[in-house]
């Protein structure tokens, strides 16, 4: 049975409104910016610092110099608490374990994060990707950003930055369709997309129940 579901998205693909959809339909808890006020807690930072970081990688001057930034801190007795040596490696660090704790937990839709790789091991664990149409997601985005071209812009930026902080600290290629159950296009709409996840979990409860039923 499946008592998590990790829900990684092409950005402008309405896959957070998918994932809180699914939330709803289970019942579940949705674990998505809340998780950014999780980690700042854990870290002790302010919360503009980790939405700084979320989902992306450091260049490699800034890891370069903070690393040895943070080499020099710890022989000097100072504590990860200060927002100076808090990076993305740091974020990522900190999120693994709460996705892992909340996992623990269960009954929760984790959005994006590296969660499906995080939980690739669980079988207790659903993992679906949501892509869409670009005109779709230009759309979309063209709703909160304004012009078609920034649009555009902050789409492959976005993506880029996700596919980058999965290969960085997880080695893992965002598309590869061996991380996930499901791979679902929102042209299906939100609501249908969100039904066939939460029914696949559901679905897999009753076979489980079934299958001990009928030992």
């Amino acid at each position: 049975m499946f008592r998590v579901v990790t829900i990684s998205r092409e950005y402008g693909s309405a896959g957070a409104a998918i994932a809180r959809k699914v939330a709803e339909r289970l019942g579940w808890d949705l674990i998505d910016d809340d998780l950014i006020v999780r980690v700042a807690v854990r870290a002790e930072v302010d919360i503009d610092t980790v939405c700084r970081y979320d989902e992306c990688v450091d260049s490699w001057w800034r890891r370069l110099h903070r690393a040895g930034l943070w080499s020099a801190a710890i022989a000097s007795g100072i504590t990860a608490a200060d927002a100076l040596f808090f990076n993305a490696d740091a974020l990522a660090q900190i999120t693994h374990q709460l996705i892992e704790e909340a996992a623990s937990e269960g009954n929760c839709v984790i959005v994006g994060r590296g969660a499906q790789c995080v939980l690739r091991d669980s079988p207790c664990v659903l993992s679906a990707f949501i892509y869409g149409s670009w005109s779709e997601r230009i759309a979309r985005v063209e709703e909160r950003s304004g012009e078609r071209r920034d649009a555009a812009e902050l789409i492959r930026a976005t993506d880029r930055a996700r596919a980058a902080y999965l290969w960085r600290h997880f080695g893992c290629d965002w598309k590869d369709p061996s991380l996930y159950h499901m791979m679902l296009s929102s042209e299906l709409g939100v609501e249908n997309v969100a039904a066939m996840i939460a029914n696949a979990v559901v679905d897999a409860e009753l076979a489980a129940i079934a299958g001990v039923s009928g030992r």
